[in-house]
């Protein structure tokens, strides 16, 4: 009887003190959660936004520089060679193990990286709606929560209700991401989600392990306690 006692106590404290601790976190990973599994992922990714996915063909009579021109002029290790259309120009893209080195299709002339000018282009080609970019481009040189893809890169902002973001790659010219105002609402709940406030992306914190554990504590601790004070329990008892 005393051992019982005692078992309770001590779950009654722990579940006591674990809740109070552990509570509002809880109540933010249910919230958090829930809110997130509300949002449509296509909706939250721009989807119906920005054709992304659409290729543009390259005209059959167009003439190819041979692919053994283009490794000659790039001057590193290439990994692979490309040929397709960027902003209605047939290119030739050299992937590298230094990043990767547009030219024209057709002479085999080095082609600069995409510019502002350019990649409003790219953008606005695929664009599903009647929106016009909002601001003139600005370039993107670091990461951040927003945006971790190929740098340095360009953003269009577009004048939509959703505050939407085209990013596109200066290297490559490909759109590398879009953000809306969905995915960053859905990025803000996912960093209290995984308890990374700062970078938004990292879900094997410290933070998220102790209350996790912390968690499991109190959900034993709850059981250890449920098991002890059911009503069967205490009839057996009294009989």
């Amino acid at each position: 009887m005393k051992g019982r006692t005692r078992v309770h106590l001590a779950a009654s404290r722990v579940h006591k003190w674990l809740a109070l601790v552990i509570g509002a976190q809880l109540l933010i990973w249910f919230a958090s959660g829930v809110i997130m599994s509300f949002l449509p992922i296509d909706k939250v990714r721009g989807e119906h936004l920005v054709d992304r996915e659409a290729i543009a063909t390259i005209p059959p009579d167009t003439p190819m520089v041979a692919p053994g021109t283009l490794i000659a002029q790039v001057g590193a290790p290439v990994e692979a060679v490309a040929w397709r259309m960027l902003d209605g120009e047939a290119i030739a893209e050299v992937a590298t193990g230094k990043g990767i080195r547009l030219f024209d299709a057709r002479t085999g002339i080095a082609l600069p990286p995409v510019d502002a000018v350019q990649a409003t282009r790219i953008a606005r080609a695929a664009w599903k709606e009647a929106d016009k970019p909002a601001s003139r481009p600005s370039r993107v040189t670091a990461e951040s929560p927003e945006y971790r893809g190929a740098l340095p890169a360009w953003r269009i902002a577009f004048a939509d209700a959703d505050r939407t973001s085209v990013f596109v790659a200066a290297e490559s010219g490909r759109i590398s991401a879009v953000r809306t105002g969905t995915w960053r609402l859905y990025d803000f709940f996912w960093s209290l989600h995984i308890m990374d406030w700062k970078n938004h992306e990292n879900f094997n914190t410290w933070w998220l392990l102790a209350f996790a554990i912390g968690g499991l504590a109190l959900g034993i601790a709850g059981t250890v306690l449920l098991f002890m004070r059911w009503p069967i329990r205490k009839k057996r008892r009294s009989a």
